[in-house]
Protein backbone atom coordinates (compact mmCIF):
# COMPACT_ATOMS: atom_id res chain seq x y z
CA UNK A 1 0.00 0.00 0.00
CA UNK A 2 2.82 2.27 0.59
CA UNK A 3 4.00 1.80 -2.31
CA UNK A 4 0.76 2.39 -4.57
CA UNK A 5 0.33 5.54 -1.66
CA UNK A 6 3.90 6.84 -3.14
CA UNK A 7 3.53 6.23 -7.03
CA UNK A 8 0.11 8.25 -6.90
CA UNK A 9 1.69 11.11 -4.98
CA UNK A 10 4.45 11.12 -7.66
CA UNK A 11 1.92 11.13 -10.14
CA UNK A 12 0.14 14.09 -8.13
CA UNK A 13 3.26 15.98 -8.55
CA UNK A 14 3.78 15.42 -11.80
CA UNK A 15 1.22 17.81 -12.83
CA UNK A 16 2.49 21.22 -12.45
CA UNK A 17 6.16 19.82 -13.62
CA UNK A 18 4.08 18.85 -16.90
CA UNK A 19 2.40 21.90 -17.25
CA UNK A 20 5.65 23.98 -16.38
CA UNK A 21 7.27 21.76 -19.66
CA UNK A 22 4.59 22.50 -21.77
CA UNK A 23 4.43 26.06 -21.58
CA UNK A 24 8.29 26.46 -21.97
CA UNK A 25 8.11 23.67 -25.26
CA UNK A 26 5.33 26.11 -26.82
CA UNK A 27 6.29 29.18 -26.26
CA UNK A 28 9.99 28.48 -27.60
CA UNK A 29 8.34 26.80 -30.37
CA UNK A 30 7.02 30.02 -31.50
CA UNK A 31 10.14 31.98 -30.97
CA UNK A 32 11.86 29.65 -33.38
CA UNK A 33 12.15 31.57 -37.16
CA UNK A 34 9.78 30.72 -39.98
CA UNK A 35 6.21 28.92 -39.53
CA UNK A 36 4.94 25.44 -40.82
CA UNK A 37 2.81 27.07 -43.32
CA UNK A 38 5.45 29.04 -45.47
CA UNK A 39 7.94 25.85 -44.49
CA UNK A 40 5.23 22.89 -46.38
CA UNK A 41 4.37 25.66 -49.59
CA UNK A 42 8.52 26.38 -49.82
CA UNK A 43 9.10 29.18 -52.70
CA UNK A 44 6.02 28.77 -54.76
CA UNK A 45 3.53 29.49 -52.26
CA UNK A 46 1.84 33.13 -52.38
CA UNK A 47 0.88 35.18 -49.41
CA UNK A 48 -2.64 34.64 -49.57
CA UNK A 49 -1.65 30.94 -50.12
CA UNK A 50 0.36 31.20 -46.81
CA UNK A 51 -2.45 33.44 -44.27
CA UNK A 52 -5.12 30.26 -45.92
CA UNK A 53 -2.65 27.70 -44.79
CA UNK A 54 -2.28 29.64 -41.63
CA UNK A 55 -5.69 30.03 -40.46
CA UNK A 56 -6.32 26.10 -41.73
CA UNK A 57 -3.73 24.75 -38.91
CA UNK A 58 -5.40 27.16 -36.26
CA UNK A 59 -2.06 29.23 -36.08
CA UNK A 60 -3.28 32.20 -36.52
CA UNK A 61 -5.59 32.44 -33.35
CA UNK A 62 -3.86 34.15 -29.79
CA UNK A 63 -1.24 31.90 -28.02
CA UNK A 64 -3.19 31.75 -25.30
CA UNK A 65 -6.14 30.10 -27.64
CA UNK A 66 -3.57 27.62 -29.00
CA UNK A 67 -1.91 26.80 -25.45
CA UNK A 68 -5.69 26.01 -24.35
CA UNK A 69 -6.34 23.90 -27.35
CA UNK A 70 -2.87 21.85 -26.93
CA UNK A 71 -4.27 21.25 -22.72
CA UNK A 72 -7.24 19.97 -24.47
CA UNK A 73 -5.76 17.33 -26.90
CA UNK A 74 -3.72 16.37 -24.23
CA UNK A 75 -6.53 15.47 -21.89
CA UNK A 76 -7.96 13.50 -24.50
CA UNK A 77 -4.98 11.46 -25.12
CA UNK A 78 -4.35 12.49 -28.53
CA UNK A 79 -1.72 15.42 -28.50
CA UNK A 80 -3.65 16.93 -31.44
CA UNK A 81 -3.60 16.43 -35.21
CA UNK A 82 0.73 16.60 -36.31
CA UNK A 83 1.10 19.03 -38.73
CA UNK A 84 3.80 17.18 -41.43
CA UNK A 85 1.74 13.73 -41.28
CA UNK A 86 -1.83 15.28 -41.09
CA UNK A 87 -3.08 12.36 -38.56
CA UNK A 88 -3.30 12.27 -34.75
CA UNK A 89 -0.06 12.65 -33.00
CA UNK A 90 -0.32 9.77 -30.19
CA UNK A 91 -0.34 7.30 -32.24
CA UNK A 92 2.83 7.72 -34.28
CA UNK A 93 4.53 8.73 -31.06
CA UNK A 94 3.57 4.94 -29.86
CA UNK A 95 4.95 3.42 -33.24
CA UNK A 96 8.43 5.28 -32.32
CA UNK A 97 8.19 4.67 -28.74
CA UNK A 98 9.38 0.92 -28.85
CA UNK A 99 12.70 1.33 -30.51
CA UNK A 100 14.02 3.82 -27.98
CA UNK A 101 12.90 2.16 -25.08
CA UNK A 102 14.63 -1.01 -26.41
CA UNK A 103 17.36 1.69 -27.34
CA UNK A 104 17.81 2.76 -23.87
CA UNK A 105 16.90 -0.40 -22.32
CA UNK A 106 19.44 -2.51 -24.18
CA UNK A 107 22.35 -0.15 -23.29
CA UNK A 108 21.29 0.13 -19.59
CA UNK A 109 22.00 -3.76 -19.43
CA UNK A 110 25.12 -3.84 -20.85
CA UNK A 111 26.73 -0.69 -19.05
CA UNK A 112 25.03 -2.85 -15.90
CA UNK A 113 26.68 -6.10 -17.10
CA UNK A 114 29.92 -3.77 -17.37
CA UNK A 115 29.84 -2.02 -14.72
CA UNK A 116 29.26 -4.41 -11.93
CA UNK A 117 32.15 -7.10 -12.38
CA UNK A 118 34.77 -4.26 -13.41
CA UNK A 119 33.86 -2.17 -10.56
CA UNK A 120 34.00 -4.39 -8.11
CA UNK A 121 37.33 -5.92 -9.19
CA UNK A 122 39.24 -2.04 -9.57
CA UNK A 123 38.09 -1.62 -6.31
CA UNK A 124 39.74 -5.10 -4.53
CA UNK A 125 42.49 -4.23 -6.72
CA UNK A 126 42.75 -0.75 -6.54
CA UNK A 127 46.18 0.74 -7.23
CA UNK A 128 46.88 -1.79 -9.49
CA UNK A 129 48.11 -1.77 -13.57
CA UNK A 130 44.08 -3.24 -14.19
CA UNK A 131 42.50 -0.55 -12.09
CA UNK A 132 44.71 2.11 -14.33
CA UNK A 133 43.52 0.39 -17.38
CA UNK A 134 39.64 0.28 -17.00
CA UNK A 135 40.41 3.64 -15.65
CA UNK A 136 41.82 4.86 -18.83
CA UNK A 137 39.99 2.77 -21.38
CA UNK A 138 36.55 4.29 -19.98
CA UNK A 139 37.72 8.02 -19.46
CA UNK A 140 38.62 7.70 -23.29
CA UNK A 141 35.30 6.16 -23.99
CA UNK A 142 33.88 9.29 -22.05
CA UNK A 143 35.88 11.76 -23.82
CA UNK A 144 34.73 10.56 -27.65
CA UNK A 145 31.56 12.07 -29.32
CA UNK A 146 29.16 9.43 -29.15
CA UNK A 147 28.40 10.49 -33.10
CA UNK A 148 31.98 9.98 -33.56
CA UNK A 149 32.20 6.64 -31.53
CA UNK A 150 29.32 5.62 -33.10
CA UNK A 151 30.80 5.93 -37.27
CA UNK A 152 33.93 4.58 -35.86
CA UNK A 153 32.07 1.16 -35.01
CA UNK A 154 30.00 1.18 -38.14
CA UNK A 155 33.28 1.78 -40.21
CA UNK A 156 35.27 -1.05 -37.90
CA UNK A 157 32.27 -3.53 -37.25
CA UNK A 158 30.04 -2.91 -40.37
CA UNK A 159 31.75 -2.16 -43.40
CA UNK A 160 35.39 -3.15 -42.62
CA UNK A 161 34.62 -6.49 -41.02
CA UNK A 162 30.72 -6.78 -41.84
CA UNK A 163 29.38 -8.15 -38.06
CA UNK A 164 26.97 -5.65 -37.67
CA UNK A 165 24.50 -4.09 -39.74
CA UNK A 166 25.46 -0.55 -40.86
CA UNK A 167 22.07 1.01 -40.21
CA UNK A 168 18.28 0.79 -39.50
CA UNK A 169 16.19 -1.36 -37.05
CA UNK A 170 15.40 -4.32 -38.93
CA UNK A 171 12.08 -7.03 -38.95
CA UNK A 172 11.35 -8.91 -35.97
CA UNK A 173 12.76 -8.97 -32.26
CA UNK A 174 15.95 -11.05 -33.21
CA UNK A 175 16.73 -8.62 -35.96
CA UNK A 176 15.91 -5.55 -33.57
CA UNK A 177 18.09 -6.71 -31.19
CA UNK A 178 21.01 -7.51 -33.83
CA UNK A 179 20.65 -4.02 -35.19
CA UNK A 180 20.63 -2.80 -31.62
CA UNK A 181 24.11 -4.35 -30.98
CA UNK A 182 26.16 -1.15 -32.03
CA UNK A 183 23.94 1.88 -30.87
CA UNK A 184 23.66 0.27 -27.62
CA UNK A 185 27.73 -0.16 -27.14
CA UNK A 186 27.94 3.33 -27.87
CA UNK A 187 25.37 4.24 -25.01
CA UNK A 188 26.30 2.02 -22.76
CA UNK A 189 30.55 2.80 -22.51
CA UNK A 190 29.58 6.18 -21.96
CA UNK A 191 27.01 5.01 -18.78
CA UNK A 192 29.47 2.36 -17.93
CA UNK A 193 32.50 5.05 -17.77
CA UNK A 194 30.13 6.81 -14.68
CA UNK A 195 28.81 4.25 -13.26
CA UNK A 196 32.17 1.50 -12.58
CA UNK A 197 33.95 5.22 -10.89
CA UNK A 198 30.61 5.84 -8.94
CA UNK A 199 30.54 2.05 -7.76
CA UNK A 200 33.95 1.45 -7.65
CA UNK A 201 34.08 4.39 -4.70
CA UNK A 202 31.62 3.43 -2.85
CA UNK A 203 32.57 -0.48 -2.78
CA UNK A 204 36.02 0.94 -0.94
CA UNK A 205 34.25 3.47 1.53
CA UNK A 206 31.99 0.24 2.34
CA UNK A 207 34.87 -2.21 2.48
CA UNK A 208 36.71 -0.15 5.28
CA UNK A 209 32.82 -0.25 7.21
CA UNK A 210 32.82 -1.65 10.50
CA UNK A 211 30.32 -4.23 9.67
CA UNK A 212 32.19 -5.94 7.19
CA UNK A 213 34.87 -6.93 9.58
CA UNK A 214 31.87 -8.02 11.66
CA UNK A 215 30.97 -10.19 8.86
CA UNK A 216 34.62 -11.32 8.04
CA UNK A 217 34.52 -12.31 12.11
CA UNK A 218 31.47 -14.41 11.87
CA UNK A 219 33.36 -16.87 9.72
CA UNK A 220 31.18 -15.58 6.84
CA UNK A 221 32.74 -16.39 3.34
CA UNK A 222 34.50 -13.52 1.44
CA UNK A 223 31.89 -13.69 -1.57
CA UNK A 224 29.21 -13.53 1.01
CA UNK A 225 30.70 -10.93 2.22
CA UNK A 226 31.43 -9.16 -0.66
CA UNK A 227 28.20 -9.89 -2.26
CA UNK A 228 25.17 -9.44 0.48
CA UNK A 229 27.15 -6.83 2.61
CA UNK A 230 29.50 -4.74 0.34
CA UNK A 231 27.89 -4.40 -2.98
CA UNK A 232 24.00 -4.00 -1.99
CA UNK A 233 25.34 -1.14 0.58
CA UNK A 234 27.53 0.05 -2.28
CA UNK A 235 24.03 0.36 -4.33
CA UNK A 236 22.71 3.45 -3.31
CA UNK A 237 24.80 6.44 -5.19
CA UNK A 238 25.28 4.34 -8.43
CA UNK A 239 21.75 4.32 -8.92
CA UNK A 240 21.67 7.78 -8.74
CA UNK A 241 23.90 8.24 -11.22
CA UNK A 242 22.06 5.33 -12.99
CA UNK A 243 19.07 7.10 -13.40
CA UNK A 244 19.95 10.74 -13.57
CA UNK A 245 22.39 9.59 -16.97
CA UNK A 246 19.56 7.09 -18.16
CA UNK A 247 17.19 10.18 -17.51
CA UNK A 248 19.85 12.00 -20.22
CA UNK A 249 20.22 9.43 -22.10
CA UNK A 250 16.32 9.26 -23.21
CA UNK A 251 16.58 13.00 -24.52
CA UNK A 252 19.89 12.05 -26.00
CA UNK A 253 18.98 9.41 -28.12
CA UNK A 254 18.48 11.80 -31.19
CA UNK A 255 22.11 11.88 -32.14
CA UNK A 256 22.42 7.77 -31.97
CA UNK A 257 19.17 7.26 -33.84
CA UNK A 258 20.40 9.64 -36.49
CA UNK A 259 23.83 7.94 -36.96
CA UNK A 260 22.41 4.68 -36.93
CA UNK A 261 19.28 4.96 -38.61
CA UNK A 262 16.67 4.24 -35.74
CA UNK A 263 13.32 5.13 -36.05
CA UNK A 264 12.74 6.16 -32.52
CA UNK A 265 11.78 8.79 -30.83
CA UNK A 266 14.96 11.03 -31.34
CA UNK A 267 14.86 11.05 -34.81
CA UNK A 268 10.80 12.06 -35.55
CA UNK A 269 11.91 14.85 -32.89
CA UNK A 270 14.61 16.15 -35.04
CA UNK A 271 12.68 15.81 -38.15
CA UNK A 272 9.73 17.43 -36.20
CA UNK A 273 11.19 20.83 -35.47
CA UNK A 274 12.84 21.03 -39.25
CA UNK A 275 9.05 21.04 -40.51
CA UNK A 276 8.10 22.78 -37.28
CA UNK A 277 5.62 20.72 -36.40
CA UNK A 278 3.98 21.96 -33.37
CA UNK A 279 1.97 19.73 -32.21
CA UNK A 280 4.29 16.46 -32.35
CA UNK A 281 7.14 18.10 -31.00
CA UNK A 282 4.97 19.50 -27.89
CA UNK A 283 3.93 15.95 -27.92
CA UNK A 284 7.21 14.15 -27.53
CA UNK A 285 7.96 17.09 -24.97
CA UNK A 286 5.71 15.45 -22.70
CA UNK A 287 6.50 11.94 -23.38
CA UNK A 288 9.87 13.02 -22.59
CA UNK A 289 9.16 14.55 -19.64
CA UNK A 290 6.74 11.32 -18.39
CA UNK A 291 9.84 8.77 -19.12
CA UNK A 292 12.44 10.66 -17.06
CA UNK A 293 9.43 11.42 -14.02
CA UNK A 294 9.50 7.33 -14.60
CA UNK A 295 13.00 6.40 -14.19
CA UNK A 296 13.41 8.94 -11.46
CA UNK A 297 10.09 7.27 -9.51
CA UNK A 298 12.19 3.21 -10.10
CA UNK A 299 14.97 5.08 -8.52
CA UNK A 300 13.29 5.39 -5.39
CA UNK A 301 11.49 2.82 -5.13
CA UNK A 302 14.73 0.76 -6.02
CA UNK A 303 16.27 2.71 -2.87
CA UNK A 304 13.61 1.12 -0.49
CA UNK A 305 14.10 -1.97 -2.07
CA UNK A 306 18.00 -2.41 -1.12
CA UNK A 307 17.98 -0.25 2.00
CA UNK A 308 13.92 -0.66 4.01
CA UNK A 309 15.74 1.99 5.98
CA UNK A 310 14.86 4.86 3.05
CA UNK A 311 10.99 5.08 3.27
CA UNK A 312 8.77 6.04 0.59
CA UNK A 313 7.09 9.24 1.37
Amino acid sequence: MKLVAFCMSRVIQLVPVLLGITVIAFLLLRALPGDPATLMLGSRGTAADIANLTAQLGLDRPLWQQYLQFLADILRGSFGQSIAYRSAVAPLILTRLGPTLALVGASTLMALALTVPLAMLTALKRGSAFDHGVKLVFVVALSMPPFWLGILLVLLLSIQWPLFPVSGYGEGWLSHLWHLVLPSVVIALGTAALTIKSLRSSVIAVLGADFVDTARAKGLRNATVLWKHVFRNSLMSTISVLAVHTSWVIGGTVVIETVFGIPGLGSLLVSSIGTRDYPMVQGLTVVFAVLVVIINLLADVAYSLIDPRVSLS
